[in-house]
């Protein structure tokens, strides 16, 4: 089991913010890199409580599909999207938002598990939680870019 968290200022209200990392869209040009795009569910726009959607991206090298769920939404200060059918044995993936003198705390909140018992810890050990880190990095600098700009 690995958990990750990481938090950013961004310079912008927190329903903006907020909307902003619900954004189907704007995921999918958050994550070019990994070829990321939304095939099932909702496919564009905001997602919402109770909704899905399935995501084929390419990581590690390896073409896969990951569907989530949103499971807990109280707008502007936190979502919770968690994985029904995917790579990992297990993953949730919580988003904070906490309003501040500068604009907004986002705080990413990855829990995960990579399947097959003690070789799946050892490659979180290894790799995939560092990997997992620059993915959401990655994603959280785009869109703190996006929110300060427009």
């Amino acid at each position: 089991m690995a958990l990750i968290r990481l938090a950013t200022i961004i310079r912008a209200a927190p329903e903006r913010v907020f909307d902003l990392m619900r954004d189907v869209d704007v995921h999918q040009e958050s994550s070019s890199a990994t070829g990321e795009r939304a095939v099932a569910g909702v496919t564009s726009g905001l997602i919402g409580m109770g909704e899905s959607v399935t995501w084929r991206a390419r990581h590690l090298g390896v073409w896969q599909e990951l569907t989530v769920v949103v499971t807990e939404f109280d707008r502007p200060w936190l979502f919770t999207d968690e994985m029904v059918r995917g790579a990992f044995k297990r993953m949730r993936h919580v988003h904070r938002f906490e309003a501040t003198p500068e604009g907004t705390r986002m705080t990413d909140e990855l829990d995960f598990e990579a399947p097959l018992g003690p070789l799946g810890r050892l490659a979180e050990v290894l790799f995939l939680t560092r990997y997992m880190r620059r993915f959401l990095e990655a994603r959280a600098a785009f869109l703190k870019a996006r929110a300060e700009v427009e």
